[in-house]
């Protein structure tokens, strides 16, 4: 997938997310459930992927970063700001690493 989007200059988002169907097959962990949420959202578009997201158990995800900063992603991308806004801070929160911190500010706006 790399070699290709060197080349075209494109990501294969349609292949990505179908590469994340497969592997949530053989390993439905949480992380490779938002993985492909977000591949589909860019593949599909920002609603899609959150009908992705939402089949998650919110139990599961309720203090997981990546699930608020994929579903902050697609909220912004559906022009949905504050609902992104709300996403975003809650990623911020969860957090760690100052890096990881600083980029989800940026994102936020």
């Amino acid at each position: 997938m790399h070699a290709e989007r060197a080349r075209s200059g494109r990501t294969e988002w349609a292949a990505i997310a179908l590469f994340y169907e497969q592997l949530n097959r053989i390993s439905p962990a949480t992380g490779t459930r938002i993985r492909y949420a977000a591949a589909v959202g860019e593949a599909n578009g920002p609603e899609a992927g959150l009908a992705v997201l939402d089949r998650i158990n919110p139990d599961d995800v309720s203090v997981y970063r990546p699930y608020w900063a994929v579903r902050a992603h697609l909220l912004q991308r559906l022009g949905k700001t504050s609902e992104a806004a709300d996403a975003f801070d809650r990623a911020i929160g969860l957090a760690e690493n100052t890096s990881v911190k600083q980029f989800l500010l940026q994102r936020r706006g």
